[in-house]
């Protein structure tokens, strides 16, 4: 078995970046297989591209690695992922994220800037045998700068359109050829690229701040300890969500995001005789609120609030050895625990009032109409959400002459739980109205109060295996696998649509019957799949050239969906959405050419249909997911010239081309967002340690979508960012 705390030669660093050499780098990952990535479709971004495509949080990445879609849009909450068909705009993701191996286990928190970064991969395809819950899409890892690698400061600044900014700074040090440390703090802003017409106030506007801790000490080759902490801030200032009707951004209450999180993770990896031993546990916190006008118009029609609190653990355990040349195994244990305090009230304006409630309640009674006393009407929700799980699971490799056969399997358990409490009070009054005279009161001040209380929890239990066999080409030009996986992503609760359930409450006080029933509408299940995968990796030219291919079969049982229910409602519900099949393809290559090119391509294919879905008045078998696009599309070119007696080193120029679409934004596939492609260009100088890079992205000003949505039967969308350019200066001082 390979060393597990080895350093990685220039030769073994050309992996993460396939074609292009990087400084020793160390080996991070430890629960990768003996022959890592090989059985699987994978997408790795070395250093020197990260560099090259100025990459700091992983929504820069989406259509890099083909079938993999990470709309921008909303705030920093939102981190929508949808990977060959699947994915979901709330609640459960279908990536998991790891930074330096600690997984980050609220989706809310996926969307932050990181500096530094040394390398990222995007693995596709079920990965809940090493990673469990929410991995049945893939994997996300990024892997930061070591202070053992480097020692030095490193410093970036950059200024862009739309007053954007961005400010890292780093220090990396050694206390002792053993023990190292870094600090970096980091800023980034914005004043957005949209404005809100009715008081023509920026939309989008942004802050955010971010300090990273690391400590790495490496006492002998047997044994390394790694602590990473950090702690970053965000707020955000509106929502750029126009009306699809009128083109026109126009709301008048108040919108922002703001978020905290603080995040420790502890990893230990040490080997005993034969057998790897490796242990990460984890601290995460997160205080956001998210606040918005709901109905996204220029009317009283009423607010939301989010407030949350969660607090969470994780722990995992992995051991790694052999048993002779022939056969590797790993067995690994993992815990977690969270705990969720969530505040989230709506509160209805005056013509939301008349809208949206009394106008439905006259319309019963028209001569008997009712009015609310009060003009405001506060609808609170207060929600405790603890829960936990835990999993054991185990992978063996067994490798018979060039064949590699891979068997896992994993068990899953997780519990989950509310506490809710849904409260209203208020009065209304009833009137008489007669053809001939004035109205008059018939019954004042009847009281509204509502105190709702309830415990509601369910537990999943899930067995997760997994078999796949690699053949290795010869030559060591690569190998071909087939795979066929369980995935798996979790259940839960419908916190969004508890507004609606006591809005429903209340009219049926009034005596409207009510629609909702509290069990029913705001639990959903489990979503599983199977998924059928054959693909190849080669290497060939002298390794200069890579080349990935894969096709996929998914099928996928209780798919989880994010719906806005029919008709003037406030929420929007998690559903469960029968079952469908995802077929598709994915090609990808990587070339380092002759004179100084360079060029990364790749193209991912999803064909997503319903084939068994009712919502009990349509039938959307056949039609396509919403919201996971059919295409997607990268091709990035770089030419790099090295001068041998000139003021500057090197100039490296590069274009990129991103393709995405078609995207379907409803079940029945009436509306949707054509195919479109976004132009990037960059030229970048340099000079020994400093770096001048001049870059412009949607070079041809593309008029697209990134999303749309009804709310109380009003549809809207979000345009993408339009024209930009700017400058970014880099500084590099190794320590001598």
């Amino acid at each position: 078995m390979a060393e597990l705390l080895a350093v990685a030669t220039p030769a073994n660093s050309e992996y993460a970046d396939t074609v292009m050499t990087l400084p020793p780098v160390s080996v991070t990952a430890i629960k990768g297989g003996i022959n890592p990535n090989r059985d699987e479709a994978v997408t790795n971004i070395g250093q020197t591209e990260i560099e090259r495509y100025n990459l700091v949080n992983i929504k820069q990445v989406s259509e890099i690695a083909p079938n993999f879609y990470m709309p921008r849009y909303g705030s920093r909450m939102t981190s929508s992922v949808y990977v060959r068909g699947l994915g979901t705009r709330i609640d459960q993701p279908v990536v998991g994220l790891n930074i330096d191996n600690v997984p980050i286990l609220n989706k809310d928190n996926f969307d932050f800037d990181l500096a530094d970064i040394t390398r990222i991969e995007i693995l596709r395809g079920p990965q809940n045998i090493l990673y469990g819950r929410n991995t049945m899409g893939g994997l996300i890892n990024i892997y930061t700068l070591s202070p053992l690698n480097f020692e030095g400061v490193k410093i970036q600044a950059e200024y862009g359109t739309q007053n954007s900014y961005r400010v890292s700074g780093g220090v990396y040090g050694r206390f002792s050829p053993t023990l190292g440390m870094s600090v970096n703090l980091y800023a980034t802003g914005t004043d957005g690229f949209f404005k809100n017409s009715f008081n023509n106030s920026r939309v989008g506007k942004e802050r955010q701040w971010s300090g990273r801790w690391k400590t790495v000490w490496r006492p002998g080759s047997n044994f390394m300890l790694e602590n990473t902490a950090s702690v970053s801030n965000s707020t955000q200032s509106g929502y750029p969500y126009e009306s699809a009707a009128t083109g026109v951004i126009a709301y008048n209450d108040t919108c922002f995001y703001k978020r905290i999180t603080v995040t420790d993770g502890l990893t230990a990896k040490g080997k005993i005789g034969n057998v790897a031993l490796s242990g990460i546990v984890s601290y995460q916190y997160i205080d956001d609120n998210m606040t918005l006008d709901q109905d996204f118009l220029p009317a009283d029609y009423f607010t939301l609030t989010q407030k949350r609190r969660e607090h969470a653990l994780t722990a995992d355990f992995v051991a790694r050895g052999d048993a002779g040349a022939h056969y590797n195994w790993l067995f690994g244990a993992f815990g977690f625990w969270r705990h969720t305090k969530m505040q989230a009230p709506v509160t209805f304006f005056d013509y939301g009032l008349s809208t949206l409630i009394e106008q439905n309640a006259n319309a019963m009674n028209p001569t008997y109409p009712v009015r609310w006393d009060q003009r405001e009407l506060l609808l609170g929700s207060d929600f405790t959400m603890p829960g936990g799980g835990a999993s054991l699971y185990h992978e063996s490799t067994l490798s018979l002459g060039s064949f590699d056969i891979i068997a896992g399997l994993r068990f899953d358990w997780e519990h989950t739980s509310i506490k809710y409490n849904s409260s209203s009070s208020s009065t209304y009054s009833i009137y008489h109205v007669t053809p001939d005279a004035p109205a008059t009161i018939y019954k004042a001040g009847i009281p509204v109060v509502i105190d709702d209380n309830g415990n509601l929890s369910k537990s999943f239990a899930q067995l997760l295996p997994k078999l796949s066999v690699s053949y290795s080409l010869p030559a060591e030009t690569g190998n071909i696998f087939a795979s066929v996986t369980k995935g798996y992503k979790a259940g839960g609760y419908n916190t969004q649509m508890f507004s609606d359930v006591l809005q429903q409450r209340i009219m049926g006080m009034m005596g409207i019957a009510e629609r909702y029933d509290v069990d029913d509408i705001i639990s959903y299940e489990p979503e599983k799949t199977w998924n059928y995968e054959i693909g190849a990796h080669l290497e060939l030219l002298d390794r200069k050239l890579r080349f990935d291919a894969s096709a996929f079969w998914i099928e996928c049982r209780d798919q989880q969906l994010t719906m806005f229910p029919e008709g003037s409602v406030t929420g929007r519900v998690m559903a469960n959405a029968g079952r469908s099949r995802s077929r598709g393809a994915e090609l990808s290559a990587l070339a380092q050419l002759p004179a100084g090119f360079s060029v990364r391509a790749s193209y991912g294919f999803t064909d997503a249909r319903f084939t068994d879905f009712s919502n009990g008045k349509n039938d959307f078998s056949g039609k396509h997911v919403p919201y996971a696009p059919l295409n997607t599309m990268f091709l990035g070119g770089t030419y790099t010239h090295e001068f041998a007696h000139s003021f500057i080193d090197c100039i490296t120029a590069g274009l990129t081309a991103r393709g995405i679409g078609k995207i379907y934004w409803n079940e029945d596939n009436t509306l949707s967002q054509p195919f479109y492609m976004l132009l990037g260009a960059n030229v970048r100088a340099e000079r020994g340690d400093v770096s001048v890079e001049v870059w412009a992205d949607n070079i041809t000003d593309t008029r697209y979508a990134t999303f749309h949505f009804v709310s109380i039967g009003n549809a809207f969308l979000q345009r993408g960012n339009g024209f930009s350019c700017g400058v970014t200066v880099g500084y590099t001082l190794p320590f001598q």
